[in-house]
């Protein structure tokens, strides 16, 4: 989750106390909020950055904190694309006001894969050249070798939310004549270029993760557009350029998408995906379910069974399938969620030695 708390993209003391709250507490993975390539590339002049080496060391602080609990970390990287340059939420209206030059922003530098604006209270960005897509490409390599320096165990690509890559995904968002627009494989060349280019820096076997939407919930008003079949047919050549996880998250590319949230409801996408998988006889991408999973019940019936996988029914009647979930604001809301939810499926966990006095009582009701 974007904290919006960086000093010119640097980590700073309230990054290390609000990632470690997380891992000191329980969570076996804690990954670092969306962290972008280049400097045009965050959402506010607020959030953080690994395009220079100086942000190494705040990076690496956190780590060694993690790993001094027994825990990992991971960092997503990213690029905002037409999504940039906008203030804090608590700045703008709902995180909407677009950041001037005098609030630190760059909205005279915000880029796309076309000059289509995201809507009111964005800026216009400009349609990327060439070398503008170079220079990204080289900004995520770049971030990754430094996120290994830093003593990160986990990269995710964020290509989800209506940010860059999500955003050279979509038909709609996507007008481009040229090699990285118009066709399914040309829309997706930027993400499989990304994949490559941090697959050549990162130490084989590191874990490697990319973020979708899987739908843009675009499906009702527009004749094409980034659906869960093509979140499939792209699942299918993860694989095969070294993707380890799928991270199944929807929407954000359109002002006009058309979805209710409830609890649980990007599971059955993510069961969905998975099923046409299996079914391919693809087994070696792992996928992860988020979206609103707030109970320990529900984290628990999402991914545990015989197989490491379990089949369930969302609220949409969907049957869902995944291998881990990632949670993020329930986290915000409740560091502790790890052992609550442990205390909740009656599991014995160890507590930190320093809060063993303050342990649930038996009986509670949590």
């Amino acid at each position: 989750m974007c904290t919006y708390s960086a000093s010119n993209g640097h980590l700073t003391d309230f990054h290390l106390i609000h990632l470690s709250a997380f891992a000191y507490r329980g969570a076996s993975l804690t990954i670092i909020e969306a962290t972008s390539v280049l400097p045009n590339g965050r959402i506010s002049p607020e959030d953080a950055g690994l395009w220079t080496d100086s942000q190494i060391a705040p990076i690496r602080r956190i780590a060694d904190f993690l790993h001094s609990q027994n825990q990992k970390i991971g960092i997503q990287l990213a690029h905002a694309g037409r999504k940039a340059s906008t203030l804090a939420p608590w700045v703008g209206d709902k995180g909407r006001g677009i950041a001037s030059k005098d609030a630190g922003g760059w909205e005279d530098d915000v880029m796309g894969p076309s000059a289509i604006c995201w809507g009111q209270g964005f800026p216009m960005p400009r349609e990327m050249s060439t070398q503008d897509v170079r220079d990204v490409i080289e900004g995520f390599r770049d971030s990754a070798r430094r996120a290994v320096e830093a003593g990160v165990d986990v990269i995710e690509i964020h290509g989800a939310h209506g940010y860059l890559i999500s955003s050279f995904l979509s038909p709609i968002s996507n007008r481009r004549t040229d090699k990285y627009g118009g066709s399914f494989e040309n829309r997706i060349r930027l993400l499989v270029e990304v994949i490559q280019a941090i697959r050549e820096v990162v130490p084989k076997g590191m874990p490697l993760l990319v973020r979708v939407s899987a739908t843009e919930w675009m499906e009702k008003s527009a004749s094409e557009s980034w659906d869960v079949e093509s979140t499939i047919k792209l699942a299918k050549l993860l694989p095969g350029l070294g993707v380890d996880l799928l991270d199944v998250s929807s929407g954000g590319n359109n002002e006009a998408q058309t979805v209710t949230p409830f609890n649980d409801y990007q599971v059955g996408i993510a069961g969905r995906i998975r099923k046409a998988l299996f079914e391919a006889g693809i087994k070696d991408l792992l996928i992860g379910a988020v979206g609103m999973i707030t109970e320990a019940e529900a984290a628990k019936t999402i991914v545990q069974s015989n197989d490491d996988t379990v089949e369930i029914t969302d609220e949409n009647g969907a049957l869902a399938k995944a291998n881990i979930v990632l949670i993020g604001r329930q986290f915000l809301r409740e560091p502790e969620w790890v052992l609550r939810v442990a205390y909740r499926l009656g599991l014995k966990v160890q507590w930190p030695v320093q809060y063993q006095r303050g342990q649930f009582v038996k009986g509670s009701k949590i």
